[in-house]
């Protein structure tokens, strides 16, 4: 029996350890997410955590019932239905604007099913109980349809009698109005629509911003509430290790892992129309206890299969040393930190070598996770290998097909007068839950840091004030990010959020690389990864 295995049982016996909830189990299974389902079968967590769990899910979807009342609950135009199984626990939901003229109407901000119930039907059966919810109200349904017109679920609103909003208008729309979709009730069914709906979708447009700002506000409360639910969940399962100050592999995998999602949650709100932090992440206490565990970015070889390669050059692959082809995941791991400008002031301010291992505690003070990313030098010439989570795979495998498209455009074209670049994966390697991408190293860095180090950095703020390179390096981005929305294909439109833009930068010295000409100054180069 391993380790893991006497730890996993010694749980199964312990009476005082609490028992996990479905909703926790579900919480913690979804966390390790699905480069480890495949082969949690053959994992020893399978006894206390995936066990019947197929039969559970099924069971309790199955038992799944729409809080109808809650509809009416709120005090503004924002309504909620809620799905909760017959033991209560929340299952998702469904958000909607209520505008009363000059007809009665439910408009569907978004429809939330929690990620492990999705694909069990769940959705269907909001909509179902949504249309009965309508009818009762004697009120229409809008919604618009966001889902691409590639994607297998694109016509589940018309199996559900769900019309295009043409069809009652009688009026074409543009595509930047949207693709907004009408249920009508029976009872609606003789009355002539066209106009009251044309001052719906009129009032719609006029609170756009405040549906979008409120959208923000909901599903960041909501995420709020489910790390935190998260975080008593991990609490629960590892309660033995705690109290008795144990350090286990898996403890510090998944710990690291939650900290690494709620960092990474925490980057993205701030971009949300109309977040302002009023549920604020703060709310969120990590224990000292946890805080001082070493961080662990790879799961234990427990519950992982074979290391493989994943895609790109077979050669450099073969001609990897023999270890890291091995353990890729322990190898790249222990590879040194990507020494960006931001890690190498805060190692400085606090003392901190390369060679001290980073904990809990250090990733929530630096608001990052720096061990992302880790140098490599192969043959001579300096690497990064990159840590994404598996289901990332497909966006980086599609934007570089599309970047290997224009190659030969890309590299004849200067944005502002910067030569335009792009770093494509060398290969890919799948190993411990992760994948790891290997990219050549750039002399430059991300531009949301470049912009931080040029505001920030007492070095540069003499230097950005009297040459506006900020502002340079933004306006710079932006022609890039506008140049390449010329030049995506239909359908790859969603793309444009995994792009990465990269300013030229003299890491040894932090400071940008800039020509300086007559006609203004100019980044020398930015690249697209």
């Amino acid at each position: 029996m391993t380790k893991l295995s006497q730890n996993i049982a010694s749980k199964e016996s312990g009476r005082e350890t609490k028992r996990l909830t479905l909703n926790e189990r579900l919480a913690l299974i979804n966390l390790m997410e699905g480069g480890m389902r495949r082969v949690a079968s053959d994992a020893p967590m399978t006894a206390d955590l995936f066990e019947n769990l197929s039969g559970l899910l099924n069971e309790t979807v199955s038992g799944a019932k729409i809080d109808r009342l809650g509809a009416d609950q709120s005090n503004n135009v924002f309504k909620i239905l809620e799905i909760n199984s017959d033991k209560g626990d929340n299952l998702g939901r469904l958000n909607m604007l209520y505008l009363k003229k000059p007809i009665p109407c439910y408009y569907l901000v978004y429809v939330e099913v929690a990620p492990p119930f999705r694909n069990k039907g769940l959705g269907n059966l909001v909509l179902d109980v949504f249309r009965d919810f309508l009818a009762e109200k004697t009120a229409v349904g809008l919604l618009d349809n966001i889902i691409p017109n590639n994607d297998p679920t694109y016509d589940i609103y018309l199996k559900l009698d769900w019309k295009p909003i043409e069809q009652i208008t009688q009026t074409p729309s543009s595509p930047a109005d949207g693709q907004y979709m009408i249920y009508v009730p029976s009872g609606l069914a003789e009355r002539d629509l066209k106009d009251p709906v044309l001052k719906l979708i009129h009032h719609l447009k006029r609170k756009r911003p405040a549906i979008d700002m409120r959208d923000n506000e909901l599903m960041v409360e909501r995420t709020i509430e489910e790390f935190k639910d998260l975080y008593s969940a991990l609490l629960a399962y590892f309660e033995n290790e705690i109290r008795t100050g144990q350090d286990t592999s898996l403890m510090r995998f998944m710990f690291t892992r939650f900290v690494t999602k709620l960092l990474g949650f925490k980057r993205r709100i701030g971009r949300l129309l109309g977040y302002t932090g009023g549920e604020s992440l703060e709310q969120i206490l990590v224990s000292p206890q946890i805080r001082c565990l070493p961080v662990q970015s790879y799961a234990p070889r427990e519950l992982t299969g074979t290391p493989f390669f994943e895609c790109g050059d077979k050669k450099l692959w073969l001609n990897l040393p023999e270890v890291l082809k091995k353990h890729p995941a322990r190898i790249i791991e222990a590879l040194p930190n990507y020494r960006r400008p931001s890690l190498v002031s805060w190692m400085e301010s606090g003392g901190i070598s390369s060679a001290d291992t980073l904990t809990i505690g250090d990733l929530l003070d630096l608001g990052f996770d720096p061990t992302r990313l880790k140098e490599i030098n192969i043959h001579g010439e300096e690497f990064i290998f990159e840590r994404v989570q598996p289901r990332l795979l497909i966006h980086i495998r599609n934007m570089n097909s599309m970047l290997e498209r224009h190659a030969p455009e890309i590299s004849g074209t200067a944005i502002r007068n910067s030569r335009l670049r792009y770093n494509p994966p060398v290969l890919i390697i799948r190993d411990s839950g992760n994948a790891y991408v290997l990219r050549r190293k750039l002399q430059g860095i991300h531009w949301e840091e470049a912009i931080e180090q040029l505001q920030g950095a007492p070095r540069l703020q003499a230097l950005n004030r009297s040459m506006s390179l900020d502002r340079i390096v933004l306006a710079t981005v932006r022609e890039t990010q506008n140049w390449l929305l010329s030049k995506v294909a239909p359908g790859e439109e969603m793309l444009m959020d995994h792009f990465a833009y990269f300013v030229s930068w003299d890491l040894e010295s932090n400071q940008p690389k800039i020509m300086v000409e007559g006609s203004g100054s100019y980044l020398e180069t930015i690249w697209l990864a």
